[in-house]
């Protein structure tokens, strides 16, 4: 259980970001934003994009859980759930600022088009 934790963290913190990347093109179109809108949208691609560092990381600290002792493992996690959180945070952020540049309705085209899709 304590081993998905960190897992689980991360998934919630990227679902938004992970189900938007494919769509982005069509997000972008879907939204008709205005040019004055267009530095917040490079603003909020650059907060969803996968960081490979962070995804090495998380690779080798993958690999490195069957070596440790039980408290390294526990300092591991702890860690690695920390930065999680952290990537939440900078990511939440960077998406209410996009938000909130958008009209009404581009809101309500952003929470459609974003929203993970039902059954998951």
């Amino acid at each position: 259980m304590l081993k998905l934790f960190p897992v689980v963290i991360l998934s919630l913190a990227l679902a938004g970001a992970a189900h938007a990347q494919p769509v982005t093109g069509r997000l972008h179109d879907a939204l008709g934003l205005a040019p004055t809108q267009e530095q917040a949208w490079l603003a909020y691609q650059s907060a969803i994009a996968d960081n490979p560092q962070q995804r090495a990381r998380d690779q080798q600290a993958r690999m490195l859980m069957p070596t440790l002792t039980t408290p390294r493992r526990l300092a591991l996690i702890r860690a690695q759930m920390q930065s999680n959180i952290d990537t939440f945070d900078q990511t939440a952020r960077a998406v209410g600022a996009f938000y909130a540049a958008l009209s009404p309705e581009q809101q309500r085209i952003f929470d459609r088009e974003t929203a993970a899709p039902q059954g998951r």
